[in-house]
């Protein structure tokens, strides 16, 4: 006899973990589990991206993506100094390295004043006396912008999720689903399970999930490797803040960066390059049938041709690690090719539309019985708490006297 719960949280990551917390923490009488495919939680996207508590920086004044990390910012911060988990404020440093990219930080300077954010425009000379092995012909300041282990911070919220009396099943990977009147059968390797209500925040497989609802989705998710180095030990203090370029409006993603991390080292990255299995985090790493969906999908094959020539320029900057070096080169020149050392890869999980668009802000497919999360790209860490609390208000719009 299957088990009966008020509401499953099928999704391991930080934004399932954050959805299931706040579940339980506002309606304590509810029953509610947690359902993760791997052996413990926070393995793939949350466990793999860089660190960084985003202030905001490059969104669009009034999507998701700018509210959300906004409102993240500061309550990820709240929640690190409530539960006792260390986070740095160092700042963000943006460098124009030309001057192109000193017009198009002009712009950036007006867009991030929409978002009301505080910053400060920076000359050469500020620049250079902020950072000593940093050059650049200016810059902008983000002082709000932390770095921090979010593994860590998912891991606080499976303790209070499980003080709360929530459930988390691990090693139960859906493998089907099945809406009904009353609610939503859940097949899972370890066995199946009925909910009143359920949330997915699958990532990587999101698309999947969605599709087991009777669902055809009008994207498809799309993975992305993001290859970083870390820095040589001796390479520690190189710099105070975040370093990154200013982004080309042409390019999907932000490019190389130096990144300050939690745990004392700097990393370098990442860059984006097309991936053959969805959780490929090595060069070698193929699927045939995360590929085979890939390349039969229409927008994939349009997103590949529209960006055919930047594409090839990844992968050169992937297997040649001089090439890569001289990304970071072009802000932080005093870097050799020996200070660059292995470092773990992640995997982005984008969203990529029927007509060949990359899907920039988060996306949700709501069915009677369902809440899913379809595209949750940077800065989802860092907006977690705001899009946990998002989540629970539309669920709420659908609830039947629970």
């Amino acid at each position: 006899m299957a088990v009966i719960y008020d509401c499953v949280v099928v999704g391991g990551g930080i934004l399932g973990h954050s959805v299931a917390m706040q579940l339980s923490e506002k309606y304590p009488d509810l029953r509610v589990a947690l359902l993760e495919k791997e052996r413990e939680s926070a393995m793939h996207q949350t466990g793999r991206n860089s660190g960084v508590i985003h202030a905001g920086v490059y969104y669009t004044p009034g999507t998701l993506k700018a509210n959300f990390c906004y409102e993240g910012n500061k309550a990820t911060k709240a929640f690190c100094k409530d539960n006792g988990i260390v986070y740095e404020q160092c700042g963000k440093l943006l460098v124009a390295s030309d001057e192109m990219e000193l017009k198009r930080m002009e712009a950036l300077l007006e867009r991030t004043k929409e978002n009301g954010l505080d910053r400060t425009r920076l000359d050469a000379q500020e620049l250079r006396e902020m950072e000593t092995n940093i050059v650049g012909l200016g810059g902008i300041f983000f002082p709000t912008s932390a770095i921090v282990n979010y593994a860590e911070i998912t891991r606080a919220m499976a303790k209070r999720f499980q003080e709360r009396g929530g459930e988390i099943l691990y090693n139960a990977e859906v493998v089907a689903l099945s809406e009904h009147a009353r609610g939503v059968k859940i097949s899972s390797r370890r066995g199946v399970v009925e909910t009143n209500y359920l949330v997915t925040c699958c990532g990587l497989h999101s698309d999947r999930l969605v599709k087991m609802l009777g669902i055809t989705p009008n994207f498809v998710i799309c993975p992305f490797r993001g290859e970083y180095f870390r820095l040589a030990s001796q390479h520690n203090h190189i710099v105070k803040h975040l370093i990154y370029p200013i982004p080309d409006p042409s390019m999907p993603f932000l490019g190389v960066h130096l990144t300050k991390m939690i745990d004392g080292g700097v990393s370098v990255g990442p860059n984006a390059v097309l991936a053959f299995k969805r959780e490929g985090y090595n060069k070698s790493d193929v699927n045939l049938r995360d590929l085979k969906e890939m390349m039969m999908h229409r927008g994939v094959r349009k997103v590949i041709q529209k960006y055919l020539k930047a594409g090839l320029v990844e992968f050169k900057h992937s297997f040649c690690k001089k090439s890569y070096l001289s990304l970071v080169q072009k802000y932080c020149p005093s870097l050799k090719l020996q200070d660059l050392q292995p470092h773990p890869s992640g995997v982005r999980a984008q969203a990529v539309s029927t007509d060949g668009e990359l899907i920039e802000d988060f996306l949700f497919y709501n069915t009677e019985r369902s809440v899913n999360v379809c595209n949750a790209p940077s800065p989802a860490a860092t907006s977690a708490l705001p899009i946990g609390a998002y989540i629970v208000q539309q669920l709420e719009k659908c609830w039947h006297g629970l």
